[in-house]
Order: structure tokens, then C-alpha cells, then sequence
């Protein structure tokens, strides 16, 4: 199997308000003692992680493992400090998606039985690129409507899909909208429903935020 892609048992990580995609980073503080020994774990091991997004609701659960979205992305972790109280501070990189078949609760922490899933090859790149300068035109205008002076500068080189990404994650979107970006099948797909939620935002008179993760 290769290194890049999830094994079939993954450790999971819950969080109410964090959305990982695939090539982004994501620092993480770990303090809660079930996720300082899942680090712990991973790090003797392939040290990979799956993000997932709690349900709406999970704080009313009594069970320590509330349900999740089954969509989430694996992240490895590409560096760690280990802090003096026994916690960490970590930084993953998205590498792929999956989707959650299971869960084994015998540990502290859950741990998946996923099935991987990269994003669905780009069919038209074209598209993708004029969605790229459909979706740096959003974000000049909000600049601009909100007095916020020069516009957001995003790396040149920086991939069309991987753009797509790390604004999804960067943005300032209710959780739930970046799930279901996550889980667009393409590169194209999610670019233009990021588009379509970005215009509404503007038409409502909200912001977004600046996606300072790319600048």
C-alpha cells in the first residue's frame, strides 16, 4: 500500500469546529489525555491521523463518542512539540480522504475502519482555472466592500485544486459549509460550490474573512 494513502485502520480525532483538506495544514494543540496518547500512538507509527467533524448536537450526547460526519480527511503529522505538561503541539498536512465503514472503541481514542478516497481526477482543467480567477475575483470584491485596501495576494504557483483547498479550509465558514465542501467528488465541483456559497455570502452582505493561510 502506499505511503500517501490511510490504512484500513485509522485513528480518528473529533472536533466540533475543524475541517482538514487534502495538501493543507493544520496546526493542532493536543491537550485532552485520550488525544495525547493517540499522538503518542501515531507518532510510532505511520503518523497519521483522521480528522472528522462532530454531528450538530454532540454535546447533548452522554457517550464519549459522539457521532461524526463519515467523510474526513487523513493528515500526517509533519512536526510535533512536545510540551512540558505532557501535550503537544502538532502541524498535519492533509493527504487524503476517506470515508468511516466502523469504529473500535477498545482504546481511549477511536480508531476507524476507513476506506480511502483521493478527489476524482480533474477532467477539464480549463474549467478549474477559469473557476481559479472566478474565485480571486470574490475575494478582491470583498476586499474592496469591506475597506480592507490591497487584495489578498495567493501564490502564483500554487496549484488550482490545492488553491481550491486551502481556501475551503482557510475561510472563515460555518463548519458545516466546509464539510460539505470536503465532500464535493472533484476539484471542480467543490470550486464552484465554494463559489456559489462565497457570492451568497457577499449578496447577504456577510465576509469570509482573509485567507491569510495562503498568502
Amino acid at each position: 500500500m502506499p505511503s500517501a494513502t490511510p490504512p484500513s485502520q485509522l485513528p480518528i480525532f473529533p472536533l466540533p469546529n475543524v475541517v482538514l483538506f487534502p495538501h493543507v495544514f493544520l496546526p493542532l494543540y493536543i491537550f485532552e489525555p485520550r488525544y495525547r496518547e493517540l499522538v503518542a500512538d501515531a507518532l510510532d507509527g505511520e503518523r497519521l491521523i483522521g480528522m472528522v467533524l462532530l454531528r450538530d448536537g454532540w454535546q447533548q450526547h452522554s457517550d464519549p463518542n459522539p457521532p461524526i460526519f463519515p467523510v474526513g480527511c487523513a493528515g500526517r503529522i509533519t512536526h510535533v512539540e512536545s510540551l512540558p505538561d505532557g501535550g503537544y503541539n502538532i502541524v498535519l498536512r492533509g493527504v487524503e480522504r476517506f470515508r468511516v465503514r466502523s469504529e473500535n472503541h477498545s482504546r481511549s481514542y477511536r480508531i476507524a475502519t476507513v476506506d480511502p478516497f483521493a478527489d476524482a481526477a480533474v477532467a477539464d482543467p480549463d474549467r478549474l482555472r477559469d473557476g481559479r480567477r472566478r474565485l480571486e475575483a470574490v475575494l478582491v470584491r470583498q476586499s474592496s466592500e469591506n475597506g480592507h485596501g490591497a487584495a489578498p495576494r495567493i501564490p502564483r504557483a500554487m496549484a488550482d485544486a490545492e488553491l481550491v483547498n486551502a481556501l475551503s479550509q482557510y475561510l472563515e465558514l460555518d463548519p458545516i459549509e466546509k464539510q460539505a465542501l470536503l465532500e464535493r467528488p472533484t476539484p471542480c465541483d467543490r470550486c464552484t460550490a465554494l463559489i456559489d456559497l462565497l457570492e451568497m455570502r457577499l449578496l447577504g452582505g456577510d465576509t469570509f474573512g482573509s485567507p491569510c493561510g495562503v498568502q
